[in-house]
């Protein structure tokens, strides 16, 4: 069954079928299409980092703790991973696994980079300006070699995190908060020509953007939303986790519950020339999403609820990351 979609549709996913790449992995997330025709994602639940091979093996290739859960190619090849520091627990309700409550062991989060050969790992950022990172959520490298990386933050008993979207170097010399006061940022992803950045709230549900201005500077922070501009906010009670850019410049965010991924135009919802599809996937923790590149029809998905990855034709060609090797 299909999802219909939100707004005035063009039809485009109306028939686009899934094929199971790989099941039996562990609450999977932060998925990136590799060249070799593997797919190198994150295991939450397992504390791994992982390879799916084009057959369907399921390869770890570090056991890095806590909670790994974005993950990009950097300039040097190697992959850099946003750990929430296991600030979940995993719960099975029936054959549906659900991310739960924070342990009562949770510390913080951190940026790793992974040596994909070796799986040697170290940690490049535990905190910024002296203050510990809370939970980091999903990173995207830009063309100048540095990363954006969302911190979602933690909720416990009464209290509920105010995060923001961090710029670091991948050699461990710098990093800086840019935007401040947003609620679980969650994804984070680049425009086609780079001007513009966009970043979704989980909880509330909202999509937005900045005008990237340079190297890690938006042009405005001030205001609601960290400066940001609302493109969209998903009705219904849908939750949005982490998304990707696909050729077309359209925003695709995984969303939680309703079990599908939103296909935000670049104008946004609300523009004339914009608006929302709906791709249904049947699992109501559909986490993310990446492509093949731009010479590629093809989608990754990660359905975490049901530990899968699947693929798909998607209706436009992908984009091609800053680095992927």
């Amino acid at each position: 069954m299909q999802q219909p979609v939100l707004t005035e549709s063009t039809g485009r996913f109306v028939d686009v079928e899934l094929i199971e790449v790989a099941s039996g992995l562990g609450f999977p997330e932060g998925p990136v299409a590799m060249a070799d025709g593997s797919v190198v994602l994150t295991e939450i639940s397992r504390s791994t980092l992982s390879r799916v091979t084009p057959d369907g093996e399921i390869e770890v290739i570090a056991e890095l703790g806590g909670g790994p859960n974005g993950a990009a190619i950097g300039p040097d090849g190697a992959c850099y991973v946003v750990n929430n520091g296991g600030c979940f627990t995993f719960i099975d309700l029936g054959g549906l696994v659900v991310p739960g409550p924070t342990p009562p062991e949770w510390e913080a989060g951190c940026v790793q980079r992974v040596d994909l050969e070796t799986g040697e790992f170290t940690t490049l950022y535990d905190s910024c300006d002296g203050r510990p990172l809370r939970a980091p959520n999903d990173i995207v490298f830009d063309t100048h070699g540095g990363f954006w990386f969302t911190d979602h933050g933690v909720r416990r008993d009464r209290f509920s995190d105010i995060t923001g979207l961090f710029y670091a170097q991948a050699d461990g010399s710098e990093i800086r908060e840019v935007v401040f006061g947003l609620e679980s940022p969650n994804g984070i992803g680049i425009s086609p020509d780079g001007s513009t950045l966009y970043a979704a709230e989980t909880h509330s549900g909202r999509l937005l953007s900045w005008e990237i201005t340079g190297p890690g500077e938006v042009a405005n922070t001030e205001g609601l939303h960290g400066g940001g501009a609302l493109m969209y906010g998903a009705a219904g009670g849908a939750l949005f986790d982490s998304l990707a850019i696909d050729g077309e410049g359209n925003v695709c965010v995984a969303t939680l519950l309703t079990s599908g991924v939103s296909v935000v135009s670049a104008q946004g919802a609300h523009h004339p020339e914009g608006g929302v599809e709906f791709l249904y996937t049947g699992d109501p923790v559909t986490t993310n999403i990446c492509f093949e590149g731009s010479d590629s029809n093809v989608a990754y998905i990660t359905l975490s609820a049901t530990g899968r990855l699947v693929r798909c034709e998607w209706p436009v060609h992908g984009l091609d990351l800053a680095h992927r090797s």
